[in-house]
């Protein structure tokens, strides 16, 4: 278990820092755009992870309704951005709920299901305004869109059953969400 933890750590802050990582523009067309988009950009890839650990922290009912809530709210955001409503400090806001997610698991920070799929799904609102902002850049918007929430939906998964796996290491979880917390500092000072 701790080899794997190591791997898991030493790709996931290679991944953060490497420039490659940047999530923008040149990741092809249509839905395999859309995949690629969460799984190439620190900000969205740690994001979409924590939540999955989060939900598997917080147990039951929260395991499928703070991702699901998620993606609900991500995928209405990334609509409404595509009218041309403008939201403000949106880079800001992402950088913010890489950092709060990593909190909210360093810290095993405990809420109702509820309460934990408003708090993810105010997240949502950012992330998917972004990648709303950005479909047409990536061809057919409903193909990037499909391709962007099966990845989402993919890297909570992997979230979901990396908390899981960690659960019994609560030193390890509470370390991998300082990580996450640490990335978010960094993602803010580079705004």
């Amino acid at each position: 278990m701790r080899n794997n933890f190591t791997r898991w750590c030493i790709t996931l802050t290679a991944i953060t820092f490497c420039s490659i990582a940047d999530a923008h523009p040149g990741h092809g067309s249509g839905v395999i755009a859309g995949m690629a988009h969460p799984l190439l950009g620190p900000d969205h890839l740690l994001a979409m992870l924590a939540v999955g650990v989060w939900a598997a922290q917080l147990g039951g009912r929260a395991r499928w309704l703070v991702p699901a809530s998620f993606v609900a709210i991500m995928v209405l955001a990334g609509s409404i951005a595509t009218t041309g409503i403008v939201l403000p400090v949106v880079e800001s806001g992402i950088a913010t709920s890489v950092l709060l997610l990593g909190l909210l698991i360093a810290f095993s920070v405990t809420v109702t299901p509820a309460l934990g799929a408003g708090i993810v799904g105010l997240f949502a609102v950012f992330h998917g305004y972004a990648h709303g902002t950005e479909m047409s850049l990536y061809g057919t918007p409903w193909q990037y869109g499909f391709g962007f929430v099966v990845s989402t939906a993919v890297l909570h998964g992997v979230g979901l059953l990396l908390g899981r796996s960690l659960h019994q290491q609560g030193l390890w979880l509470r370390a991998a969400g300082a990580l996450v917390a640490g990335s978010g500092v960094w993602m803010m000072i580079a705004i």
